[in-house]
């Protein structure tokens, strides 16, 4: 009879240990839903917005979310590893910002098969087995730096294009959007030369948009379409015996400094995108499905041209300043 008891005291053990198991699995070590956020990198002050959404969403649903990502938005083998150990480390749900829009598809893919939620934010994905794809127009940004560029150079002149890195599907986007616009709109305002810094780092893209201005005696434009491109573009065209020229600057994103160029008026605009929406967003469409709603496959979070006349609107400064 002894032995009978000891047999089902172990037995309900066994059972109560599986249970915990796979409340873990489900549920993370605390008992609640896990959601890990993986941004293209973790320190620039647009990929802070997307943490800022991230949290707020996390708060209002009582779930914890997990904030990692690789140390530049050119780590495509970090960014990889990461989102491996987000599957080993059983996350409920994944928010992903791709940093390559080709070699991260055989893991967004096998995450899709796996039945985990994985939303893609900020950047597109060559695949469509993922839950929502969320993210600004980034052609519509390229257009609206065309059309801006179309305005203030009165239709005509010559312009430096300012590009990010190949297979980032967003900045291409925009540059593509660009390309198109004026060429279509604004056929007398040339693109003269466009080059891509390698590596993409502040002080490679200050030295390749040197390097345009050196090789191209007018120029009287330049878009650059991501936000360390645009800094850099800043410093090359502050610097001694370029800031007399007199180019026009279009920007993209809010780095700080360029946002205080725009400010200074050594910038004239910068296209600016919704990150914090991403992360707010990306969050709560991974709960929903969780929960059994439905989830839209394609989410606009919006793009907008900021000039120094609307800095000063509440709108913009939210953009400016994500999750205040």
């Amino acid at each position: 009879m002894k032995n009978y008891l000891w047999v089902v005291l172990l037995v309900v053990v066994a059972a109560a240990l599986v249970a915990v198991g796979i409340l873990r699995k489900s549920s993370g070590t605390s008992g609640r839903r896990r959601i890990t956020v993986i941004p293209k990198e973790t320190t620039s002050v647009y990929w802070e917005g997307v943490l800022q959404g991230a949290r707020q969403a996390a708060e209002e649903e009582d779930v914890d979310i997990v904030w990692t990502g690789p140390d530049s938005e050119t780590n495509r083998e970090r960014q990889i590893q990461i989102l491996q150990d987000a599957v080993a480390q059983n996350a409920d749900g994944i928010v992903l910002a791709p940093n390559d829009r080709k070699a991260l598809v055989p893991l967004v893919e096998k995450i899709h098969a796996k039945g985990i939620p994985c939303v893609i934010v900020d950047s597109a994905i060559e695949t469509e087995k993922y839950l929502s794809f969320m993210a600004t127009d980034n052609r519509k940004g390229g257009v609206l730096a065309a059309r801006r560029m179309g305005e203030i150079l009165a239709g005509q002149g010559n312009v430096l294009l300012v590009e990010w890195t190949p297979n980032s599907a967003s900045t291409e986007a925009r540059a593509a959007g660009f390309r198109e616009t004026l060429a279509a709109e604004f056929p007398d305002i040339k693109i003269v030369d466009a080059q891509y810094p390698n590596p993409a780092t502040l002080a490679r893209s200050r030295e390749v948009v040197e390097d345009m201005l050196t090789r191209n005696a007018k120029v009287d434009g330049v878009f650059s379409v991501s936000a360390t491109t645009s800094a850099g573009a800043l410093l090359a065209l502050s610097s001694p015996g370029q800031a007399e020229r007199g180019i026009k600057m279009i920007g993209f994103d809010t780095w700080p400094a360029v946002v205080d160029g725009v400010r200074k008026g050594q910038v004239d605009s910068l296209i600016v995108q919704n990150p914090y929406r991403m992360g707010y967003e990306g969050v709560k469409a991974v709960l929903d499905k969780l929960e059994g709603k439905d989830v839209v496959k394609y989410v606009d979070t919006g793009v907008e041209l900021v000039t120094k006349e609307r800095l000063a609107d509440p709108e913009i400064q939210r953009l400016l300043s994500p999750g205040l």
